[in-house]
C-alpha cells in the first residue's frame, strides 16, 4: 500500500529510497540502502527479510533481476509482495506480484527503480520517472524527494496520505566522513508527509551539508563574530586585530552548540551558509 523509488546517482555512487504511503511509519518496513552495494525497497504486505537479504545477494555480486528471481522462487507470499533493487553499478529490477491491490505495477531502468500499489493508476508510476528524469544534476536526496513528490501530485496512494522517508548512502557521506550512511529522515505520521520531508531535508542540508565554498571573515564579520562569542559567554574577552586561537576556540565551540560542525572551517575562513545561519540567530 506503498509507492517508492530507489535510485543510484551514476556521478558519485550514493544510493538511496523515497517511499510515501497511507501507513504508519512506513520508513520502518520498507527503505534499506548499504553504501557501495545498493538499494532495495520491499511493500506490498512487505517481506521486510527482503531488505537484508538482497543488500547482503547484492554485496556478493548477484544482479538484482537473479535477486527478483530468487525472491520470486524463494517467498510463499510473493503473489503479495512488491519490491524494487538497485546495485552499486546501476543495475536495477522491480517486481508487483499478482495477488497486489489495484493499481500496482513499477518501471525499471538503468539507475532506478519505481513501484507503488493501492496506486491512483499507471499516472503516478509515470509522473516519478518523469520527475527522475527531469532532475538529473540534483543531489540524491533531492531528485529522490521530487520523484516522490511528483507521484503524490499524481494522486499517489489512493486511500491518502500518512507517512513518508528517505534513507540514502554514498562514500564517506556521514556524520565527520566516517561512515557511508547519509540521508535517515522520516515523518511516520502527518497530514503532509512529503512536504514534511521536504522541510526535514532543508535542515539537514543546513546542518549536516559542507560547506560548497569558504572564504576568509571580512573586517566587519569578525567583528561582530567576536562580540556574539563574548555576548554568549564563550570567551570571558577577545582581542581585535586578525584571526587567533582564543578566537578559533570559542567560534568552534559556538559552532558545536548550534550543531553547526559539519560547515565548520578553521584558520578563519567560513562557510557563507553557516554565517548566515548564525547571523540569523544572533543577529546582525
Amino acid at each position: 500500500m506503498t509507492f517508492s523509488i530507489v535510485g543510484r546517482d551514476p556521478r558519485t555512487g550514493d544510493v538511496g529510497v523515497a517511499v510515501a504511503s497511507k501507513f504508519l511509519a512506513v520508513g520502518a518496513l520498507v527503505p534499506f540502502v548499504r553504501g557501495g552495494v545498493g538499494a532495495v525497497a520491499t511493500q506490498s504486505f512487505v517481506n521486510p527479510t527482503f531488505g537484508p537479504v538482497g543488500l547482503d545477494r547484492l554485496a556478493q555480486g548477484h544482479a538484482p533481476a537473479l535477486v527478483r528471481a530468487q525472491f520470486e522462487s524463494e517467498d510463499a507470499g510473493i503473489v503479495q509482495r512488491q519490491f524494487g533493487l538497485v546495485d552499486a553499478s546501476g543495475r536495477s529490477a522491480t517486481f508487483t506480484g499478482p495477488g497486489c491491490h489495484a493499481w500496482a505495477g513499477g518501471v525499471a531502468a538503468e539507475n532506478v527503480a519505481i513501484q507503488g500499489n493501492i496506486l491512483a493508476g499507471p499516472e503516478v508510476v509515470d509522473a516519478m520517472l518523469a520527475a527522475w528524469e527531469a532532475e538529473v544534476g540534483a543531489a540524491l536526496p533531492w531528485r529522490l524527494l521530487r520523484a516522490l513528490q511528483a507521484g503524490d501530485a499524481a494522486g499517489g496512494d489512493r486511500r491518502g496520505r500518512q507517512s513518508a522517508a528517505l534513507l540514502c548512502a554514498g562514500p564517506g557521506r556521514g556524520y565527520g566522513g566516517l561512515t557511508d550512511d547519509w540521508v535517515n529522515l522520516r515523518a511516520d505520521d502527518h497530514a503532509d508527509p512529503c512536504g514534511e520531508l521536504e522541510r526535514l531535508l532543508g535542515v539537514f542540508d543546513l546542518l549536516f551539508g559542507r560547506p560548497e565554498t569558504t572564504r576568509e571573515f571580512t573586517v566587519e564579520e569578525l567583528g561582530w563574530l567576536r562580540r556574539t562569542l563574548v555576548k554568549q559567554g564563550y570567551a570571558p574577552a577577545l582581542p581585535d586585530g586578525p584571526w587567533d586561537p582564543a578566537t578559533e576556540a570559542a567560534a568552534w565551540a559556538l559552532y558545536g552548540t548550534e550543531n553547526l560542525e559539519e560547515r565548520w572551517v578553521p584558520g578563519g575562513q567560513v562557510d557563507p551558509v553557516a554565517l548566515a545561519y548564525l547571523r540569523r540567530q544572533f543577529g546582525t
